[in-house]
């Protein structure tokens, strides 16, 4: 039996890598992060480091990458259904955040100035098949 890992994802941001970490060890495999720490310190370097990698050993990776392929990466509503889109009826959707006013803007300065979090942003949902920017009402 190997002991050897192998990546099997990446993830810009520690908190998601934890989520799916959390899913693969329920199911009994072995899972490792790197780089997670070095991001939590400074969330700037994920980019320049490649973020962090999540691992399994080589001999679950096969198994690893099916639980991955079957978690849901769009979004979905309060019910669990998944969005729509009202353009082109796809369900490749995503929520995303915008600076598209002076309100937001200012927060995201004062944030930046002040290493604080955003107080105000407005969130929103685009369409990645038909690029379409939209609310859920």
């Amino acid at each position: 039996m190997s002991n050897t890992f192998k990546t099997i994802a990446r993830f810009q941001y520690s908190t998601e890598a934890q989520i799916i970490k959390g899913r693969l060890e329920a199911e009994g495999i072995q899972v490792f992060l790197t780089d997670n720490l070095t991001i939590d310190t400074d969330p700037l370097v994920s980019n320049a480091i490649g973020g962090v990698k999540l691992k399994v050993l080589s001999t679950d990776a096969l198994e690893a990458q099916h639980i991955l392929e079957s978690i849901n990466k769009y979004s979905i509503d309060d019910e669990g259904h998944t969005i729509s889109c009202p353009n082109c009826k796809g369900h490749h959707v995503e929520l995303f955040s915008t600076i598209k006013d002076a309100k937001s803007l200012f927060w995201f300065i004062f944030g930046v100035l002040f290493s604080a979090l955003p107080f105000y942003t407005r969130h929103k949902y685009r369409c990645e098949d038909c690029k379409t920017e939209f609310d859920l009402k």
